[in-house]
């Protein structure tokens, strides 16, 4: 079981208002719905302040959080797009009726509730203003406070606030892209880790800095899209390339393409063009590069070789071990 509260807030009572968030909750909600085939995925329930008939308090947010938290379910995930605040006792999550900072539900609260949780993965994924703070103790300024099983993922440092551009919030934009595809493996598979690499990567120094906090002992697939390559395809590099280091011979039978050709070479045969096909795939997502020569197409009509760079060499050792 997966399940997720998603919640976005726009208005507050005592100004202050935002203007993405609420697109931002209901982007989150449909990518976190479905893998990228249509199988389903989150079970996620919404909560938005669109305006004063529609807000959100602080008692019905954190009854919601107990609420998610409370369930024993392979991941938890929390996701808040609104104001922030922090101020010496801590970070807070402002709902739409509060007029100062601490009315808010305390991040401490938050925490507190989540390293409770029966859960075995508790993701907490917060575009606030000064979110950063969440597992971090006041008191305590140096350590997390995390139990195992925990991830949060801020859109700033406690410091810092969180921007929205074009009506979105910049930190939930990358989010959202990384859940689409951008942030996958070669296997299809969406990480928190790697949903935070591509974000924070995508922002640049001078702007808001993500924060990641962990304590896994393996990261768990957010959501499944469509793999680069056929796990067919991938598990055949174990095959190819049978020890570390092996150098795969080509010669012009592997390349199907007549022309170009020199007067006496060799036809292609169906079987080495098969493989070639598979060599080019690996060459494409800088699994396996050329020796001695600038193209595959070169390295096959020159009788060079061709060997795994050292991501390719990473999955080698992964199909060896049935880990694909």
């Amino acid at each position: 079981m997966r399940i997720a509260l998603v919640v976005g807030l726009n208005y507050y009572e005592h100004g202050g208002h935002l203007y993405g968030c609420v697109n931002d909750a209901h982007s989150v909600k449909a990518v976190l719905e479905r893998n990228d085939g249509g199988s389903v995925n989150f079970d996620c329930r919404l909560l938005t302040g669109t305006g004063p008939t529609e807000t959100v308090k602080r008692g019905q947010l954190k009854d919601q959080i107990s609420e998610l938290f409370k369930a024993d379910a392979e991941i938890a995930l929390f996701y808040f797009a609104g104001h922030g605040h922090i101020e010496a006792t801590g970070g807070y999550l402002l709902t739409s009726e509060v007029s100062r900072g601490d009315e808010g539900v305390s991040l401490s609260e938050i925490l507190t509730i989540a390293n409770n949780s029966p859960a075995k993965n508790k993701i907490i994924i917060l575009d606030s203003c000064h979110s950063g703070i969440a597992g971090t103790p006041p008191e305590v300024s140096q350590l997390a406070s995390l139990s195992e099983g925990m991830t949060v993922l801020t859109a700033s440092t406690k410091d810092q606030y969180a921007s929205e551009e074009n009506g979105r919030g910049v930190f939930t934009t990358l989010l959202v892209d990384a859940l689409n595809g951008s942030a996958a493996n070669l296997t299809g598979d969406v990480t928190p880790g790697s949903i935070y690499a591509h974000i924070d990567q995508s922002l640049g120094a001078w702007e808001q800095r993500p924060v990641f906090k962990t304590n896994v002992k393996k990261f768990v697939s957010l959501r499944n899209t469509a793999p680069a390559i056929s796990i067919d395809d991938l598990r055949q590099i174990a095959i190819l390339f049978p020890t570390p280091g092996f150098s795969f011979q080509l010669d012009p039978t592997f390349e199907p393409e007549m022309k170009g050709r020199d007067e006496g070479m060799p036809d292609p045969i169906e079987n080495n063009t098969r493989i070639f096909s598979v060599l080019q795939k690996y060459n494409r997502l800088n699994l396996l590069v050329p020796d001695g020569a600038t193209h595959m197409w070169n390295a096959a009509m020159e009788s060079k070789a061709c060997r795994l760079t050292a991501l390719g060499e990473h999955y080698r050792r992964l199909v060896e071990k049935n880990r694909i």
